[in-house]
């Protein structure tokens, strides 16, 4: 295995400890089930998209109900 340096807040290295302890593990043992489970999840999750990110957005604003389809709201754009 290839050794890696990891800095950690004290809280959680404290937790992580004490989880190792609770499983019977090492350190380095549960660190590593953690990243793999994460980078598994990862891997699987579906590609997010803008639209999936701003669905909540959606009606949240007043305007012109026909912005996107009325030609005259782009008149002189671009000029």
């Amino acid at each position: 295995m290839k050794p890696i340096s990891l800095k950690m807040p004290g809280h959680l290295a404290r937790e992580v400890s004490e989880a190792a302890r609770r499983r019977g593990v090492s350190r380095s043992a549960l660190i590593r089930e953690a990243l793999e489970v994460f980078l598994r999840r990862e891997r699987s999750a579906p590609p997010v998209s803008a639209l999936s990110r701003a669905v909540d957005l959606a009606g949240a604003f007043t305007g012109p109900e026909d912005l996107s389809a009325n030609p005259d709201y782009m008149r002189g754009f671009g000029e």
